[in-house]
């Protein structure tokens, strides 16, 4: 016999829960399937616990900053105490997500989905069948395809490391590698990233990636680009990397290798053929409603869907939400990525919103640029932070943003305000006379522009 359902949500993350809470009020049957623990890559594997690491190295880059400006004497992070304290914040992530969806009458399985037919799923060996299904269930790392690539590390499980080695080699340039090594290297670690690519961060703006590249590597983290990783070999407790940078062979030893390499959606052993669902290697394709192009039942949020917007956490719940609505009401609302930010949590963060100059100039667009490194400026200086910089791409025409690039201390936050300024076509004039908070990052904002 089969369970039958409403709908069955696959994945419990943000692309997922807030689609499957939204549409279980309206009094539908619903379940949830995951094959991980519930709560998703954001709350347990992912942002959240990352923050909380990067929130104890701001610590230590703050200390070091500051030496000999008045701040003398040493700290040093404590990894297993650190582990422990992030460990509050994920532990408890499963059972509290486990317990919201039975309080509000959500089925939960835990479980490897796989399709049979177009309304009809197999997990653990029992039949469900559901009206509509929405496949959320996120992302995965990226294979290599590399000879010894079982060594490899993945960003979970340097998350839940109880030692961290001495050295460390990182694989990829992307945002996971820096963050992450930026930790690594604050708590001690000698830390290497090989990027395949002529610049790491590709798609944020060149000449702030350059500043950030510039302080990575005076933190002591030796950075190597146009290096392709060719093979990873065990040698007694240790690791080596076997790579190519140029024509040139080289090898870096290390005692552990993480994959920053890029990350696929989570789908391809799911048998979508045999449900009808169309997809490629940007995920499940998907119309303009987050439904499927093949298969009218099924709709895709988050990381598992080809939509076009930013592999991120905000995105996937905007998306989720979009995929509730038209679920319930018919193919009528569609998603705004408009003004979605973007931050690489490093030391000092780096953060994008809106165009950049390359796609300003596809677009033809008659626009100037403020670009200004900023060391000596107020908010940078009484840190000691000596890397940070503001880009803004102005519309000429309009007098409204087009895209917004910042370096420095807490412009994570600042990047904010300049979405919202873009999202609601708010003039730059406008955004002049406003009275900011001062001195606060926020009150930069009048300089930039």
């Amino acid at each position: 016999m089969s369970q039958h359902y409403n709908l069955i949500a696959i994945g419990s993350g943000s692309g997922a829960l807030g689609a499957a809470f939204r549409i279980r009020k309206e009094g539908w049957k619903v379940a949830v399937i995951d094959s991980l623990p519930f709560g998703g890559t954001c709350a347990q594997r992912g942002c959240d616990p990352k923050k909380v690491l990067v929130g104890a190295a701001e610590i230590i880059d703050r200390i070091e900053r500051m030496s000999e400006k008045g701040i003398s004497g040493d700290s040093k992070i404590n990894w297993s105490d650190l582990m422990a304290f992030k460990n509050t914040f994920t532990g408890p992530v499963p059972n509290s997500r486990t317990e919201s969806m039975k309080k509000a009458g959500i089925v939960p399985i835990s479980g490897r989905a796989k399709f049979i037919d177009e309304n009809t799923l197999q997990v653990n060996g029992e039949i469900l069948e559901a009206d509509k299904i929405l496949l959320a269930n996120g992302a995965k790392p990226a294979p290599l395809n590399i000879e010894g690539e079982e060594y490899l590390t993945y960003s979970d499980e340097f998350l839940a490391l109880d030692k961290l080695p001495e050295k460390i080699i990182f694989v990829g340039g992307g945002y996971i590698s820096f963050e992450f090594a930026h930790i690594a290297a604050r708590a001690g670690s000698s830390v290497t990233i090989l990027h395949r690519g002529e610049r790491p961060l590709n798609q944020f703006d060149k000449d702030l990636v350059g500043l950030l590249t510039d302080r990575t590597k005076e933190i002591g983290i030796d950075l190597h680009v146009n290096t392709i990783v060719d093979k990873i070999e065990k040698i007694g407790n240790g690791l080596v990397v076997h790579g190519t940078t140029n024509g040139d062979k080289k090898t870096f030893k290390g005692g552990l290798v993480v994959h920053g390499a890029g990350r696929i959606p989570d789908i391809d052993d799911m048998n979508l053929d045999k449900g009808n669902v169309k997809f490629d290697k940007k995920g499940i394709t998907v119309n303009e409603y987050m439904q499927s192009v093949s298969n009218e039942n099924v709709y895709a949020a988050g990381d598992a869907s080809g939509s076009p917007g930013l592999p991120l956490t905000p995105v996937a719940g905007m998306e989720s939400r979009v995929a509730a609505h038209n679920i319930l009401n018919g193919n009528e609302l569609k998603p705004d990525y408009a003004a979605t930010p973007s931050v690489v949590f490093t030391l000092p963060p780096l953060v994008s919103v809106g165009m950049g100059e390359e796609q300003a100039k596809k677009q033809n667009i008659q626009y100037k640029v403020n670009y200004q490194k900023t060391p000596e400026w107020y908010s940078s200086k009484r840190t000691g932070e000596g890397h940070s910089a503001s880009k803004i791409l102005i519309d000429e025409k309009t007098d409204t943003i087009l895209g917004a690039h910042l370096l420095g201390d807490h412009y994570e936050e600042v990047i904010n305000l300049f979405a919202m300024a873009i999202r609601f076509g708010i003039k730059t004039k406008e955004l002049k006379k406003m009275i900011y908070g001062y001195p606060s990052r926020s009150s930069d904002v009048v300089y930039m522009l």
